[in-house]
């Protein structure tokens, strides 16, 4: 039986080996995707990107800004825009350059979203049990922000208002 519904029975590649599995999985999407770890690295990395977004959001519309007209904006959407061409590609080829510096990491073996970025050092003084609850943390912490994200651009975009107010 499933943790997160008790009525549900837990698909087999489901087996609680990775941090944040609690056999969900509702439409049987486990069954159809032949390597979850794959399926998992690309979880967290969505995830993580939806925190900075929505962190980003955030920033756009309370904190505070860069100097100069064009940095003024505070709707994130027309912000994007404002800005121009220039300042949006630098964003995207920064982003591209991140893949491709992780691309082996990402599709290859190994721990998913582990792509050798730990310069601080944040998982090595903890025990194992510290560790896996990070982990648990941080799948947790992905799967919110995927739903704030969607939830804070559906909200900006139908009313034009800021999230908070």
């Amino acid at each position: 039986m499933s943790k997160s519904l008790p009525f549900l029975t837990v698909p087999s590649k489901l087996d609680g080996t990775m941090a944040g599995d609690v056999g969900f999985d509702p439409m049987g999407l486990s069954e159809i995707q032949t390597d979850l770890k794959y399926a998992r690295a690309g979880e967290l990395k969505n995830g993580r990107v939806a925190m900075l977004a929505i962190v980003g959001m955030l920033w756009q519309e309370y904190g505070p800004l860069l100097p100069g007209d064009v940095h003024q904006n505070r709707d994130p959407f027309a912000a994007v825009a404002q800005v121009g061409t220039q300042a949006n590609l630098q964003i995207f080829l920064t982003i591209g350059i991140i893949e491709l510096a992780t691309f082996k990491q990402t599709y290859g073996d190994g721990e998913p979203g582990d792509i050798g970025w730990d310069f601080p050092g944040l998982l090595k003084k903890k025990t194992p049990a510290e560790v896996k609850k990070t982990k648990e943390q941080e799948i947790t912490h992905c799967r919110l922000a995927m739903i704030a994200i969607v939830g804070a651009v559906t909200q900006t975009l139908i009313f034009h208002k800021p999230l908070l107010g």
